[in-house]
């Protein structure tokens, strides 16, 4: 599935094109201090990306950029009380990710320039529009709604004769009426999909373990915050592995690093992207000036190591259509 037939898919739909933005170059001297709300850890590879992007861009931490502490691997539960921290520091950014985190920063944050990244940014109420953000939030709107049911239709064709799917679906982000719809877009192909849907990551091994018990034969990761962060991506591809459960995952990242499958746009380079809209903003843009952007390319990866540990067999023309094996 080559980047063009992904474009094709999404309707046209592109990165917005910003109209060239006056900048000013950072303050000799100046320490800009940055806010930061993201549920993955500081060591794993899409933050890694962060703030390497930050230091190529001349923001380099301990240097001319102070990161306000407690924001980096933060649960939902904690969310409230890190948002009151960060506000009360007076941020020169806030930059965040999830639908959680968020929505706390929107909620409690009128003043401070906040850069976010989103399933859909307009469709989850963060911007009023792609082109024209409005209010003091912009960010990275990744489109992975729209890829779910590509991915359930790829993870279909790389199982020949299956007859019974499950979804792993996070109870938090995805609405009734797009399981619906995959469940519709399966009984139209004659499968049938089951839906097994978790709040938190503890709850993510048991559901796995009972779409295997139900006699799934493969599994969709649907794309949310809680299901896409890094370290719970890992943990779904160590349990699909030991469940024999061919697995479906949104980063192209997470077929490299064991999963079965991925397609999608990568998470190392959302997370750079975010990075790149900070940098605007720390150099003197305002968020109502700066387009949410949106992924520009799309990968299908896929594990023939991962395959044939499993023991399933990709149809060869499947492979030939990736972007990238791994054997």
């Amino acid at each position: 599935m080559r980047r063009r037939e992904f474009m094709t898919l999404l309707g046209g739909t592109a990165a917005s094109v910003a109209t060239p933005l006056q900048l000013s170059a950072q303050v000799p001297g100046r320490i800009y201090r940055l806010g930061v709300l993201i549920p993955s850890a500081r060591q794993t590879p899409p933050v890694v990306a962060f703030f390497d992007e930050l230091r190529l861009n001349g923001f380099i931490e301990g240097q001319n950029l102070e990161l306000i502490p407690g924001g980096l691997d933060i649960r939902n539960e904690q969310v409230a009380e890190q948002v009151a921290t960060i506000l009360k520091a007076a941020p020169d950014a806030i930059v965040s990710g999830g639908l959680f985190g968020n929505r706390a920063v929107q909620v409690a944050n009128r003043t401070f320039p906040h850069v976010a990244i989103s399933e859909d940014m307009v469709g989850d109420g963060f911007v009023a529009s792609l082109a024209r953000p409005g209010g003091n939030t912009t960010g990275v709107s990744i489109l992975s709604p729209e890829l779910d049911g590509k991915r359930q239709e790829l993870l279909i064709e790389a199982t020949p004769g299956l007859r019974n799917m499950a979804v792993l679906a996070d109870s938090n982000a995805t609405a009734p009426r797009h399981l619906e719809q995959l469940q519709d877009a399966a009984r139209a192909r004659s499968i049938a999909l089951s839906i097994f849907a978790v709040a938190k990551p503890e709850e993510i091994g048991p559901a796995m373990d009972k779409a295997k018990a139900s006699g799934a034969q493969a599994l969709n990761v649907l794309a949310s915050p809680l299901l896409g962060n890094y370290s719970n991506g890992l943990f779904v591809i160590e349990r699909a592995a030991a469940l024999r459960l061919p697995t479906i995952h949104q980063w192209p990242d997470m077929a490299e690093d064991g999963g079965f499958a991925a397609c999608g746009p990568r998470m190392t380079e959302i997370f750079r992207q975010e990075a790149r809209m900070i940098v605007k903003v720390l150099r003197g843009a305002k968020p109502i000036d700066i387009p949410v952007e949106q992924p520009t390319r799309f990968e299908l990866v896929i594990n023939l190591r991962t395959a044939k540990a499993i023991g399933h067999e990709v149809p060869a023309d499947l492979m030939l259509r990736a972007d990238k094996v791994i054997e």
